[in-house]
């Protein structure tokens, strides 16, 4: 299976044997794990989740995290939504060579998590956020490394032609929600990390291996699409 490297609107992809829901069910589903759009939003305090689901008493919950945003984008596409990933270039000090969702720190400038997860995508990945969708959050999740991330769902329903900006981001990808939703898309894998065996969820798509606090999100986002709305 290849993945899509560029977002594009004319290049199309199947394939994949597990259904996702349509549309109508996929706004219904995120809107009422917590939504943030539509004509009448109601904000909802999401549950917590992070690194030490898997590894009790990595995190301090209590201790001082900083404030981030990532874009869970899904594609529209002919045979099904497609999440739209990212992998970080290998230069980078956190988090290098990485598969990530478009995203980072919350600057004080921002009106709201919402925006500096357009913003951040805007800047990754030239998204142009008059063509996205919020639909709502997944929960809350932390990383060990000390971030607090407010995962923001979108939808997009006119792929865009998308670049990498070179500096954070080296490749843009996106992996067909159907292939995500499949029981054997993902496994526990574990590595050691300062003396300890750490476990984490990984989903192997083509070249790209999909792990950490990003595996961890599409968990959730998986969890919740495949519940009744």
């Amino acid at each position: 299976m290849e993945p899509r490297h560029v977002l594009s609107a004319g290049h199309n992809q199947g394939g994949v044997s597990a259904e996702p829901p349509d549309l109508a069910r996929l706004r219904a589903r995120i809107r009422a794990h917590s939504p943030l759009g539509g004509a009448h939003p109601v904000r909802r305090g999401p549950q917590r989740r992070g690194d030490d689901d898997l590894n009790p008493g990595m995190i301090d919950p209590a201790a001082a995290f900083t404030d981030a945003a990532v874009l869970v984008a899904l594609v529209a596409r002919r045979d099904g939504p497609h999440v739209l990933l990212t992998r970080r270039t290998a230069h980078l000090n956190a988090h290098a060579g990485q598969c990530a969702f478009p995203g980072g720190r919350i600057e004080a400038w921002d009106a709201s998590p919402e925006s500096a997860a357009l913003r951040e995508a805007q800047e990754e990945v030239g998204l142009d956020p008059d063509g996205v969708e919020i639909l709502g959050q997944l929960d809350t999740y932390l990383v060990r490394t000390g971030y607090r991330v407010t995962p923001i769902v979108a939808l997009i329903e006119r792929p865009q032609a998308l670049r990498a900006d070179g500096y954070e981001v080296d490749a843009v990808f996106e992996v067909p929600l159907a292939f995500l939703m499949r029981p054997d898309a993902r496994r526990l894998d574990s590595r050691t990390d300062r003396g300890r065996e750490r476990f984490f969820y990984v989903f192997d798509y083509g070249d790209y291996d999909i792990w950490g606090a990003t595996a961890g999100m599409l968990v959730n986002l998986v969890e919740v699409l495949g519940r009744e709305a």
